[in-house]
């Protein structure tokens, strides 16, 4: 065993760690305010320090020992994920659209786990129910936002 740094964390950690620093960047362009009276630039700013903070963590958390003995030689593209990811999110616009929060919401999670091979249809359905009430409760009637739960063309 060894102790060394997986680089195939290093791309995304760092691809993130921009985005953050141009949101943060971004954000000073704007009234950032006060939390008790938060101006327009608050939330992106919260957000990148968000994603700057979580970037740095992924390459902490890949400094560990790795153990030579288990490394996976499957590095060819997978397709399944990509396909059911992007799938979900265009279903997700079309369903938002004339369909309402709670099926869009549900196929989008939904197919999006499916992309995962260990998943069964079960669990990726769970997860769906799960998360679709979290998005309702959290979007429609925390914070009210103008996106009905249901809607009919």
């Amino acid at each position: 065993m060894k102790l060394r740094l997986n680089t195939k964390e290093l791309l995304p950690a760092g691809i993130m760690m921009i985005i953050g620093i141009c949101t943060v960047i971004g954000s000073l362009n704007y009234d950032v305010r006060t939390l008790a009276r938060m101006g327009p630039g608050y939330f992106p700013l919260l957000l990148g320090w968000m994603l700057i903070g979580i970037s740095a963590l992924m390459v902490a958390s890949e400094s560990i020992v790795v153990d030579d003995t288990q490394e996976s030689s499957d590095t060819g593209l997978h397709f399944r994920p990509w396909l059911c990811v992007i799938a979900g999110i265009i279903l997700f616009v079309v369903l938002g659209k004339y369909g309402g929060l709670v099926p869009a919401a549900m196929v989008l999670v939904t197919l999006s786990a499916l992309g995962d091979k260990e998943n069964s249809i079960k669990d990726a359905l769970l997860l769906g129910v799960f998360i679709t009430a979290l998005a309702a409760g959290i979007f429609h009637y925390g914070l009210k936002m103008q996106f009905p739960l249901f809607t009919w063309g």
